[in-house]
C-alpha cells in the first residue's frame, strides 16, 4: 500500500508515527502535503516520509489518500483532486459530520471511501478509531485499511449512523478525561501534594482503571463496587459525585456533542 496524507498536522503525524514505528508500512511508502512547510519538514525528519509539493502529487503517488485537513476544507480539496482519482484510489476521511453520501457528492459516486474517526491518544499509540465504509470498498481493501489504522491503536467497525456517537464517546472524550484528571490533581494539590506528583497519581489511576475494563471484561459498575467497601472512604467520595450529578453531567455533555456533530 502507498499511503498519502493531504494535511500533516498533529493527527496526521500521530497516525504516521504509529504506522512507521510499528512497521505497518515503510516510511518511503508514505507521502504528505501541507501548506505549512515546517510541519512537513518535521514529519520527514522524524519519520523519514516523502513530502509532496502539492496535493496532486500525493494523489499521483498514493493508493489510500487520508484527508487530514479541517472539515471546512474538504470541499475545496475534493474539487482539486477528484478528476485525478482512479479505480485504485481510496479516500480515507477523519472529519466529523462528513457523511459517506456527502463525500460521494464531492468526490464522485463511484469513488471508494472509508470514513474514520480517530482520537488524540493515537499520539501515544493508544488511539481508538471508529470506521465505516461505502459499498465500493471490498472486504479485502477494508481489512487492509483497518490493519494500517491499528498501527496507532484499536479499531472499532461501526455502522455509519453511529459515527456521530463515536465522536462523543471516543474522539472528543479525551477532553473530558483530561478535565477529570486536572480536577483530581487540583484537589490533591489543595491537600498538600506537589502538583506534578498529583498529575502522575491521577493519570496513572485513570490509565490503570481503563486497562482493568479492557483486560478483565468486567462491567465498570462491578469494578467500582470492588473498591467501595461498606463504610469506607471510596463510598463516601462516590456519594458526593452522585450528589453532584457526575453521571448526568457526562451524559448530557455527550448528548450535546452528538447533536453538534450531526450539524457539521
Amino acid at each position: 500500500m502507498k499511503l498519502g496524507f493531504i494535511g500533516c498536522g498533529n493527527m496526521a503525524q500521530a497516525m504516521i508515527k504509529g504506522i512507521v514505528v510499528n512497521g505497518i508500512l515503510n516510511s518511503e511508502d508514505i507521502i504528505a502535503s501541507d501548506a505549512y512547510r515546517p510541519g512537513l519538514d518535521k514529519a520527514k525528519q522524524m519519520y523519514g516520509i516523502r513530502i509532496a509539493e502539492n496535493n496532486l502529487e500525493v494523489v499521483e503517488n498514493a493508493d489510500v489518500i487520508v484527508l487530514a485537513v479541517k472539515p471546512y476544507m474538504y470541499g475545496e480539496v475534493a474539487e482539486e483532486i477528484r478528476d485525478m482519482l482512479g479505480d485504485n484510489h481510496i479516500i480515507l476521511t477523519i472529519a466529523p459530520g462528513k457523511t459517506l453520501s456527502w463525500l460521494a457528492e464531492q468526490f464522485g459516486e463511484n469513488v471508494k471511501i472509508v470514513r474514520t474517526m480517530p482520537n488524540t491518544p493515537s499520539m501515544v499509540g493508544e488511539g481508538m478509531t471508529g470506521v465505516c465504509k461505502n459499498k465500493h470498498i471490498t472486504q479485502e481493501e477494508f481489512d487492509e485499511v483497518c490493519r494500517v489504522l491499528r498501527g496507532f491503536g484499536r479499531v472499532g467497525v461501526v455502522p455509519e449512523d453511529l459515527m456521530d456517537v463515536v465522536v462523543a464517546v471516543s474522539s472528543s472524550s479525551p477532553a473530558y478525561i483530561f478535565m477529570f484528571i486536572e480536577a483530581m490533581a487540583d484537589a490533591a494539590s489543595a491537600d498538600g501534594m506537589p502538583r506534578d506528583q498529583a498529575y502522575g497519581f491521577a493519570a496513572q489511576a485513570v490509565l490503570g482503571s481503563a486497562r482493568m475494563i479492557l483486560e478483565t471484561g468486567k462491567h465498570p459498575g462491578e469494578l467500582k463496587d470492588m473498591v467501595c467497601y461498606p463504610g469506607g472512604t471510596t463510598l463516601e467520595a462516590v456519594r458526593v459525585l452522585e450528589d453532584h450529578k457526575l453521571r448526568s453531567s457526562v451524559f448530557e455533555a455527550m448528548k450535546a456533542c452528538v447533536a453538534h456533530a450531526k450539524k457539521m
